[in-house]
C-alpha cells in the first residue's frame, strides 16, 4: 500500500513539474523581462529591440528591456558575461564566432554566442524554430499568433557549416535586416550596421585595374601579355615583370587603405585566358608543375608579403579561374593568401560528385594546399536570367562536398544584373538555409517558401518545379550559358508549363501581390515560348504580354545585351 501511495504521488509530482513549465506569455500578459549582458553589442542591442517587438507581434506582449547585472524575476537573458558563466557554465566564444546557444535554467532562457553575430543570431533562430517566425523575402515575413507560450526545457546549440556565407547579388538579398535573420553574412560591399555587420571580399578581375591599358600600353607594351609574338592589350599582365609586381603591390595596398573594411582584398587576373608567354613567364610556370596558377601564387605570394608588413590582419585573394583552375606543384598559398576556386566550367545539372571530375580533382588539390580555401560558385543560366534552371537538387549537396573540402566561403552568384530572375527568391532565401545548414532538406525547405510566398497558386508552382526537375536526365549537360534551344528544353514543356501557371494565375486573381509573384514564374515559360515560337507568340499576343511585363518592371534578360536593347529586338 505504502509503495503505491508512492507511486501515485511520485505520478502527481512528475504531472504538476510538467504542467508548472513556466509560462513566457499567457493572454496577452508575462512576468517576464529582456535582459541585456554587460557590455552588449550593437547586434546583442538590436536583437533585444527585435525580440521584444517580435513578442508583442506574437503574443501581445510587452516585455520590458533592461541591463546586468540586477536580474530578478524571470527574464531572457541576451548576451555573454559573467552572470551568464557562472549560470551555465559556458566559456566566452570569440567575438566574431558566429556560433551560439539558447538553453533554459530555471525557468529562465539564456541566448549568448559571439558578440559580433553570434548572440544575434541565436536570438533570430529562437523566434524562428520555437515560435515559427520566417523572413522569407524583405516583404514576406510570417508572424504566428499565439495565445499562450511554455518555456519549455532547451539547449540548443549551432555553428555555420559556411563561414562566409554569400548568396551575392539577387536584389532580394541586399537587405540587411533580411540578411541577418537569414544568417547572411557576406555581400559585395562591406557594411556596417545595427546587425552586426557585413563583411565583403573587395572586388575580382583587379589586375586590369591596377595596371589598366589606357595608362600603361602605350609606353610600356612589355607589362602586359605576350601572345603569339607580339603584346596585346586585351588579355593578361606579364607577370614575371618587376615593374608589373611593383605597381600592382602599391595599388593594392593603396585600395586598401581607401577602402577598409573588407576581410580579403582582391589581387588577381583579369576575366580572359590570354595569359602571357614570354620566356620568363612561362619558365616560372613550368617550375611548378607547368601550371599557370604556380606563375600566378608566385606573384600574388610576393605582394601578400608586403600587405603583411603593413596589415598583418589583412588578407589577399586571387582566383584558380579557368586557365588558372589546376593546382601548381611546388609552391603553395601564403598564409595570408585566399583562393577563389571557381566552378564556371561545371555542369549543373548533377552534383559535383557526379560529373565534375576535373573540378572535383581540382577542388580536392587545392584543399590540400590552401589555408583559405574560397569558392566562387554559379546557379544561374547568364545566358538567359529568366529560362527555368532546375538545379535546386543540387544545391545541398554540392555545398556539403565544398565543405567536406575545407572551403571557409561559398560565394553564389546569381543575376547581378537585376532583379526578377529564375525563381530569384526561392534560390536566395534557400541558399542561405543550405550555407548554414546543408545537412536540411531541400525538397521540405522548397515545398515550405513556395506554401508561404504563392498562396493559392502553391501547389501549381510545386508541379511546375517538378516539371522542371524531370528535364535532367542522367546524360543532360546544364551549363550556366545554355539557350532556349537547348535539348533541355522542348516546346511540350513550354506549352504545358504555360497552361499550367497561367490555370494557376487565375487561382490568385484580386491579390496584386500574389498575382506578381505567379507572373514572375510565367515569364519563365514566356520566355522560351517567346524565343523558341516568335511568330505562334507574336500571334496570340504571348511576346507583347513578355516584352511588357520586363519592361515595366526593368527585368534584365541576359548578362550580355541591356533590356532595352532586347525589347527593341523582340518587337
Amino acid at each position: 500500500m505504502t509503495g503505491r501511495l508512492l507511486t501515485i504521488v511520485g505520478c502527481l509530482w512528475l504531472a504538476t513539474a510538467v504542467q508548472a513549465a513556466p509560462k513566457l506569455f499567457k493572454n496577452g500578459n508575462s512576468s517576464y523581462k529582456i535582459v541585456l549582458a554587460e557590455g552588449a553589442s550593437a547586434s546583442e542591442q538590436t536583437a533585444a529591440r527585435e525580440l521584444q517587438d517580435y513578442l508583442r507581434q506574437v503574443g501581445g506582449v510587452e516585455l520590458p528591456v533592461t541591463t546586468a547585472p540586477n536580474v530578478k524575476g524571470r527574464y531572457i537573458y541576451i548576451g555573454y558575461d559573467r552572470h551568464v558563466q557562472a549560470v551555465t557554465g559556458a566559456a566566452e566564444r570569440a567575438a566574431d564566432d558566429e556560433s551560439f546557444t539558447y538553453q533554459t535554467h530555471r525557468g529562465n532562457l539564456y541566448i549568448y554566442g559571439g558578440r559580433q553575430r553570434g548572440t544575434m543570431y541565436g536570438v533570430f533562430t529562437f523566434l524562428e524554430r520555437e515560435l515559427g517566425f520566417r523572413w522569407y523575402t524583405p516583404d514576406c515575413t510570417v508572424v504566428p499568433r499565439q495565445t499562450v507560450y511554455e518555456l519549455h526545457e532547451m539547449n540548443i546549440s549551432e555553428s555555420p557549416a559556411i563561414r562566409y556565407r554569400y548568396a551575392q547579388y539577387w536584389h532580394v538579398a541586399q537587405d540587411a535586416a533580411w540578411c541577418a535573420h537569414n544568417k547572411n553574412n557576406s555581400l559585395w560591399k562591406a557594411a556596417d550596421n545595427e546587425y552586426g555587420g557585413i563583411v565583403a571580399y573587395w572586388n575580382a578581375h583587379t589586375m586590369g585595374q591596377f595596371v589598366p591599358v589606357r595608362e600603361f600600353f602605350a609606353d610600356h607594351p612589355e607589362y602586359f601579355a605576350l601572345r603569339d609574338g607580339r603584346r596585346i592589350d586585351n588579355g593578361q599582365l606579364c607577370l614575371s615583370n618587376p615593374d608589373v609586381l611593383r605597381i600592382c603591390t602599391d595599388r593594392l595596398l593603396k585600395a586598401i587603405a581607401d577602402n577598409p573594411g573588407y576581410w580579403v582584398y582582391s589581387l588577381s587576373q583579369n576575366d580572359n585566358t590570354r595569359y602571357c608567354q614570354c620566356e620568363a613567364c612561362t619558365a616560372i610556370a613550368h617550375r611548378y608543375g607547368d601550371s599557370q596558377s604556380g606563375l600566378m601564387l608566385w606573384f600574388v605570394n610576393q605582394a601578400a608579403e608586403k600587405v603583411h608588413e603593413q596589415y598583418p590582419q589583412v588578407m589577399v585573394g586571387t582566383f584558380a579561374y579557368q586557365y588558372t583552375r589546376k593546382p601548381p606543384v611546388g609552391i603553395q598559398p601564403a598564409d595570408n593568401v585566399v583562393v577563389r576556386l571557381c566552378s564556371i566550367e561545371c555542369c549543373f545539372a548533377h552534383p559535383f560528385s557526379y560529373c565534375g571530375g576535373d573540378f572535383m580533382r581540382d577542388l580536392s588539390d587545392w584543399s590540400k594546399i590552401a589555408p583559405h580555401l574560397f569558392i566562387w560558385d554559379y546557379v544561374v543560366d547568364f545566358a538567359q536570367y529568366q529560362a527555368p534552371f532546375p538545379n535546386l537538387h543540387v544545391l545541398a549537396e554540392n555545398i556539403r562536398i565544398l565543405r567536406d573540402n575545407h572551403a571557409i566561403g561559398i560565394q553564389e552568384e546569381a543575376q547581378y544584373q537585376g532583379n526578377g530572375g529564375e525563381f530569384c527568391e526561392l534560390k536566395a532565401w534557400l541558399l542561405t538555409r543550405l550555407l548554414w545548414n546543408p545537412e536540411q532538406d531541400t525538397d521540405a525547405l522548397v515545398s515550405e517558401f513556395v506554401h508561404a510566398y504563392y498562396g493559392a497558386a502553391a501547389e501549381a508552382v510545386m508541379e511546375y518545379i517538378a516539371m522542371c526537375r524531370n528535364l535532367i536526365k542522367p546524360d543532360t549537360y546544364m551549363g550556366i550559358f545554355i539557350r532556349h534551344d537547348n535539348p533541355l528544353f522542348t516546346d511540350r514543356f513550354v506549352g504545358e508549363s504555360l497552361r499550367l501557371l497561367n490555370a494557376a494565375r487565375k487561382l490568385v486573381e484580386g491579390d496584386a501581390t500574389l498575382t506578381k509573384r505567379i507572373d514572375n514564374v510565367r515569364l519563365q515559360p514566356l520566355y522560351l515560348y517567346l524565343m523558341r515560337q516568335p511568330k505562334e507568340a507574336a500571334a496570340d499576343g504571348s511576346a507583347k504580354e513578355y516584352l511588357d511585363m520586363i519592361e515595366r518592371e526593368r527585368y534584365r534578360v541576359d548578362e550580355w545585351n541591356s533590356l532595352d536593347k532586347f525589347i527593341n529586338d523582340h518587337r
